[in-house]
Order: structure tokens, then C-alpha cells, then sequence
């Protein structure tokens, strides 16, 4: 082999070296299931972490906004030793460029598109991951409207997550005819781990609800600043995202070990 041939096969070596970890880091795999009453769901899976036991979180999003929401937080995730499904559920929009097609269908279906309308979808994501692609661990993790429902998940239906994650939930539900108290009705009945954070203004929204939750089963966190509402709360364009991550990674590590 020439020196002039050894150099290229070294550089192009080295190319496919310093690719690897973007190509590891390529986009997610946009997939459908059906919901419950056969609504087509779609969501982004991002699953590189190829170990069968690694845990899954399934990543639910806020009022009128979309899967778009989770595009640079389930990618940390995953470097945390997490696959990610980020979820469209009926009840949403769009957000960063991404719009939300189960709502889209939804409408176009003459389906409900309220907050508690999405409670099927929320179900059936988690029951997919489940049956699917989760070997270990299926982690719920919701933000705001979706927080408070996988907190009633959770107490309603155990077998769906052995945890949740929840980005500023409340008892948002008096427009669809719920009990005020509809949430934290469920949340007595926790049996699994759970971690609740949003902006320190917020706190009074999910107090009532962290109350109920069964003790020995529960964390929260409350920045030192205003905060964000939801899960944008882990938004890198905010300066105090770094103390959620130092949370939500703190909570997590429990469920990689």
C-alpha cells in the first residue's frame, strides 16, 4: 500500500469515527398505533440504547402543542441510558415545527379533542411500549393537562407505568365535568415512584395532589427562580434548566441501576 493510499484509509477511519456518535444521535422513528376506540396515534420513537432491559419513558405533552415538544429532551434521555416515545395525543397543536396528526385525525373524525379525551391515548401509548418494545421499566412522564392525567393513570391503572414524572399538573378537568378533586382522588391510590416539579408560582396547582400521593412514594422540586411551566421547563434556552435536569436525572437514576 502507498504512503499516499494509507493516508486516505487513515483520515476516512477517522471520519467514520468522529460520524459514529451523530449517527448514533440520528432522528427519531416516526411510528402509529391505535388508541383505544382505534384513533391511528402517531409518536416518535427514539430508542438507540439497544440493551432489551433499558428502561422506557413515555413523554406526553402540553395543552395544544404536539411530540415536538420532547425534540431535544427525549435525546438527553436517552443519553441517560432512556428509549423515549414521545407521544401525539387528540388533545394538542403544534409546537417547534412539529404538528400534532392524532389531533389532526381526531378533528377530522368528528372525535373529542379535550383534555380528558386524550386519557385513552395516554393509555393505549403505554400499553404499546409495553407490549411492544419494553422489556424493563415503563416510565410515564406527562406536562401540564398530561401531567395531571398520568398521575390519575397511575393511581387508576398501576400496571401501565412503575413510575411518573410529572411537569406541572393540577385539577385542570372542571370543563369536562370532573370532581375537583379528580386527580388527587386517584393520586391516594399510588403505589409506584413519583416526581412532580413545574414553576415556583405554580406550586399551589399540585400541592393538594403531592399531599395525597402515599409518602415514601414521592420527590418534588421547585427552582430558585420563576421556573416554566411543563416539560419546556427542560428547554436549554432557559438558564435555569440546568437545576430540573439535576432533578429529573436524580429521580431517573434510580431506574438504570
Amino acid at each position: 500500500m502507498t504512503k499516499c493510499k494509507m493516508i486516505v484509509l487513515v483520515s476516512t477511519l477517522l471520519l467514520a469515527i468522529a460520524v459514529a456518535p451523530s449517527a448514533l444521535a440520528a432522528g427519531p422513528a416516526t411510528v402509529t398505533f391505535s388508541s383505544t376506540d382505534g384513533l391511528v396515534i402517531t409518536a416518535d420513537l427514539y430508542a438507540p440504547n439497544e440493551d432489551p432491559a433499558a428502561p422506557y419513558i413515555v413523554l406526553f405533552h402540553q395543552a395544544r402543542w404536539s411530540r415536538g415538544e420532547y425534540l431535544e429532551i427525549a435525546p438527553r434521555l436517552n443519553g441517560l441510558g432512556f428509549n423515549c416515545l414521545a407521544v401525539d395525543l387528540r388533545s394538542g397543536g403544534e409546537v417547534n415545527g412539529v404538528d400534532n396528526e392524532t389531533f389532526k385525525r381526531a378533528e377530522a373524525a368528528g372525535k373529542g379533542t379535550g383534555y380528558t379525551d386524550a386519557l385513552p391515548d395516554m393509555e393505549a401509548s403505554l400499553a404499546w411500549v409495553r407490549k411492544n418494545h419494553a422489556k424493563g421499566k415503563v416510565i410515564a412522564w406527562g406536562s401540564s393537562y398530561s401531567a395531571a392525567l398520568v398521575l390519575r393513570i397511575a393511581g387508576e391503572k398501576p400496571d401501565l407505568a412503575d413510575a411518573v414524572l410529572a411537569f406541572a399538573p393540577g385539577e385542570y378537568f372542571s370543563e369536562d365535568s370532573k370532581p375537583e378533586t379528580w386527580v388527587a382522588d386517584a393520586a391516594r391510590k399510588i403505589t409506584v415512584p413519583v416526581f412532580i416539579t413545574s414553576a415556583r408560582a405554580e406550586k399551589p396547582n399540585w400541592a393538594p395532589l403531592f399531599a395525597a400521593i402515599p409518602d415514601g412514594k414521592k420527590t418534588s422540586y421547585l427552582p430558585e427562580s420563576d421556573g416554566n411551566h411543563g416539560s419546556r421547563a427542560l428547554w436549554k434556552e432557559f438558564d435555569d434548566s440546568p437545576g430540573y435536569w439535576e432533578a429529573v436525572s436524580g429521580f431517573l437514576a434510580a431506574f438504570t441501576k
